[in-house]
């Protein structure tokens, strides 16, 4: 199990410093190889593809259903075939943990 699925994403308010690029790529390597960040690193994006339309609505169910019970919500978008999710710290203008733990845990989910 990933450590970062086991945790859970701390109130994020502008006091939390944001994340070093070295922090950053440590985070990053724990996740699914389809994430992609920004050239800033302001945001976690990816983009998951199915064959069907309900499926892709049930991913973009599934993405809100995890940010809404962490209280860290995703931008995601769907349409037939695919669901793009994107976390970022929006507070902070860079990413942060909660960001990699939603990832994270999504990426278990569709283990």
């Amino acid at each position: 199990m990933n450590d970062l699925t086991a945790k859970s994403c701390a109130a994020c308010e502008g006091w939390v410093p944001p994340l070093s690029d070295a922090q950053i790529a440590a985070l990053k390597a724990k996740l699914d190889p389809a994430w992609h960040m920004d050239e800033k690193a302001e945001s976690l994006s990816r983009k998951f593809t199915f064959k069907a339309f309900a499926k892709a609505v049930y991913m973009a169910n599934l993405a809100a259903f995890i940010s809404d019970k962490e209280g860290h919500h995703a931008d995601i978008a769907f349409g037939w075939g695919y669901c793009h999710v994107t976390f970022t710290s929006h507070e902070l203008g860079r990413l942060s943990e909660n960001d990699f733990i939603c990832a994270a845990k999504l990426d278990a989910a569709v283990r």
